[in-house]
C-alpha cells in the first residue's frame, strides 16, 4: 500500500511535457516574430531568447477595433521564424514549487520556420517556472544551428 501511495505521489509531483523538435534548425541570426502580451511563459520565452542573442519582433499594429479587443498585426517580411505560445493563467503554488519559482505554468509552444512552412518545435508542457525556463534553454541548445568558429 505504501509503495502504491508513493508511486501515486511521484506521478502527481512530476511535470508532464510532450516535446517534438527538429535539432539544428534554428538560426540565431534570423529575426523571430512573437505575439505581444501573454502570461508568464509568453514573456519568459521572449526574455530568454533575447538573452541568448535572438532578435525578437512583436510586429506592427495595423488596425484596431473601437474597444481595442481586436487588432491586426503586420508580421515583418524578414521574420524567418514565428513563435506561438498558448497558456493558461499561472497558478501560485508556494509548497509545490517552493524551490523552483513558486509559479505553476501550463502551456503550449510552437516555433515554425516561415520560409520552409514547417514546424520545428511543438511543446506541450506544465511545470514550475524555473524548471520550465531551464527546459526551454535545454531545448534551444539542441535546436540552434551550430556555427563554425
Amino acid at each position: 500500500m505504501r509503495l502504491f501511495l508513493l508511486s501515486l505521489f511521484c506521478l502527481f509531483v512530476s511535470a508532464c511535457n510532450s516535446i517534438y523538435m527538429k535539432p539544428h534548425t534554428l538560426d540565431t541570426d534570423k529575426l523571430i516574430y512573437s505575439q505581444r502580451g501573454g502570461y508568464s511563459m509568453q514573456r519568459s520565452i521572449k526574455e530568454t531568447m533575447e538573452e541568448r542573442g535572438y532578435k525578437i519582433s512583436v510586429g506592427i499594429v495595423k488596425t484596431t477595433n473601437t474597444n481595442g479587443t481586436r487588432e491586426t498585426i503586420l508580421v515583418p517580411e524578414k521574420a524567418r521564424y514565428a513563435v506561438r505560445v498558448d497558456e493558461r493563467k499561472e497558478i501560485l503554488r508556494p509548497i509545490w514549487c517552493m524551490f523552483n519559482g513558486f509559479w505553476w505554468w501550463n502551456f503550449e509552444i510552437s516555433i515554425s520556420d516561415r520560409t520552409k512552412a514547417e514546424e520545428i518545435l511543438s511543446w506541450r508542457g506544465r511545470g514550475c517556472a524555473n524548471s520550465s525556463t531551464k527546459k526551454l534553454n535545454d531545448i534551444l541548445d539542441k535546436m540552434e544551428i551550430q556555427k563554425d568558429k
